[in-house]
């Protein structure tokens, strides 16, 4: 049956003109389709340089919003369009307005996990694999950073000499995450190194042996000669981890570690999203303008 789906979609990919991009926290059949799988910062390099007419991004609303931002001749699909992302819908365009009122000096540092009106009411946007750089790029010594305060805390005690102005916002898979959880899982795996996502709370942070974006922890682990290894990220990198270190032993920091929307997409949307075109993602014009020269200069970089 899957691989009838699979040879389906090839078809429909060759028929359209289109290429698949996935997150590394989509459902593995998405993964083992995918033409591109990658955390935020590749998938937004990628979506400016693939040649396709049709972009289908397996991922969460603001990431085809972004891809469509980046590529704005291109045909953005996003296969579930309930499939958002809450930390995203923490801060809207009209609260970041009235709070830069309250901080005039401030430059806006915008997380790419943020609507394309959010990213155009901000000075640069940044990834977890890049925001202690863009922050570090910045010549204003305050920033507000936007909507994360997980990950805004950890970049503010990476550069003493800025003050970080956190918005309160969290993802609510890593912030669930508990310093109980880490305790219990160390207890049981002393000698495992601890590898986990900067969206988590600060006291798990601190207590980790690294802190880094999907394709950072990824790249880490191959490093690694341990062969029991705890991580602290969405359980969907854990098909990659395993596809590239089949002699190594993955144990996730929590059970919790599952986001609901980005499994929301399986591989028959796929296919009835891209053979019917639907669920096309628009930009306004004008809110693309600026949100493109936001995140252009995070590209830049």
């Amino acid at each position: 049956m899957k691989e009838n789906l699979k040879a389906k979609l090839i078809e429909l990919k060759k028929e359209k003109n289109a290429v698949i991009l996935a997150h590394n926290y989509q459902l593995d059949e998405i993964q083992e389709v995918a033409d591109y799988i990658g955390d935020s910062l590749a998938l937004s390099k990628i979506a400016m340089s693939v040649k396709e007419d049709v972009i289908v991004f397996c991922g969460v609303k603001f990431m085809a919003e972004t891809a469509k931002i980046l590529s704005p001749d291109k045909k953005v699909i996003l296969p579930v369009i309930e499939a958002g992302c809450p930390m995203a819908d923490m801060v809207t365009a009209e609260q970041l307005r009235s709070v830069k009122e309250d901080y005039p000096e401030a430059a806006v540092v915008c997380y790419v996990n943020s609507s394309a009106e959010v990213k155009a009411e901000s000075d640069i946007c940044c990834t977890s694999s890049n925001a202690i750089n863009v922050v570090d790029s910045i010549k204003s010594n305050k920033i507000l950073f936007v909507p994360d305060q997980n990950l805004g805390s950890y970049v503010g005690k990476q550069i003493s000499d800025k003050e970080v102005i956190l918005w309160q916002g969290f993802c609510i898979v890593h912030n669930r995450v508990t310093i109980q959880n880490l305790l219990h899982i160390k207890e049981k795996y002393p000698s495992a190194p601890v590898l986990v996502h900067p969206e988590c709370r600060p006291e798990i942070v601190e207590q980790a042996d690294f802190i880094g974006s999907t394709s950072e922890i990824i790249r880490e682990v191959k490093k690694l000669k341990d062969k029991k290894i705890i991580i602290g990220t969405e359980k969907g990198i854990l098909y990659t981890l395993k596809k590239q270190n089949p002699d190594k032993e993955f144990i996730l920091l929590s059970e919790k570690l599952t986001c609901m929307n980005m499994k929301k997409t399986t591989l028959k949307d796929v296919i009835s999203a891209l053979e019917n075109e639907t669920n096309i993602i628009e930009v306004d014009e004008r809110v693309r303008k600026k949100a493109y020269d936001t995140l252009k200069k995070m590209i830049l970089l």
